[in-house]
């Protein structure tokens, strides 16, 4: 695996883990205590940190502030200039860095551009957040929610393809099924499916 490739106007501190693979685009900052997985993509204009770990294979679009607080798995998307907020009531002129709430996104979450995910909240495995959404509160694993705030708008596959009523990804053929308390889980597993 080659090494990261960090563009020459890129900022990284010190202290800082990046995996093999990982590329970190022009105009990034990552602040120190940082940990970045193998083969992420760091786009234009990305600060991280500090204190911030991002998993394998995460994608971070342009114009995107990850700060201390907030954990990304395993293959995350973070859309364009989508925002995590740091603390509920902040105002410019009172010190409020000892409140900052932990937001965790899970592993093959989807966050579309110019999102905003309020701090203290997760998003679930494989969910996946409508651009524009304003998330309010958590995110189940495999919803789909939309607005502001953001409200459950149906489910979505791995692959994150809509699924219909029958609960089957129409990319994949994986099966799904809903648990006595409303929730979605995987009743056919596919390991490791080739998208078509």
């Amino acid at each position: 695996m080659p090494e990261p490739y960090i563009h020459p106007s890129a900022v990284v501190d010190d202290g800082v883990e990046i995996g093999d693979g990982t590329k970190i685009c022009h105009f990034c900052h990552v602040l120190g205590g940082s940990r970045i997985g193998e083969n992420c993509v760091l786009g234009q204009n990305v600060m991280v940190g500090p204190d911030v770990s991002l998993g394998r294979g995460v994608k971070v679009q342009n114009n995107v502030a990850i700060y201390a607080g907030v954990t990304v798995e395993d293959e995350v998307f973070l859309g364009p200039s989508m925002v995590f907020t740091n603390v509920l009531t902040p105002r410019a002129f009172v010190e409020r860095k000892d409140e900052f709430a932990p937001t965790l996104v899970k592993r093959g979450a989807t966050i579309g551009a110019n999102a905003t995910i309020v701090c203290g909240n997760t998003i679930g495995r494989y969910a996946m957040v409508g651009a524009g959404a304003v998330v309010t509160h958590d995110v189940a694993d495999y919803a789909l929610v939309l607005g502001n705030p953001a409200r459950w708008a149906g489910w979505v596959s791995r692959t994150g393809e809509r699924l219909a009523s029958d609960l089957t990804c129409p990319r994949t053929g994986e099966k799904f099924r809903t648990t006595d308390d409303g929730l979605l889980e995987a009743v056919e597993p596919i390991g490791n499916f080739t998208a078509k």
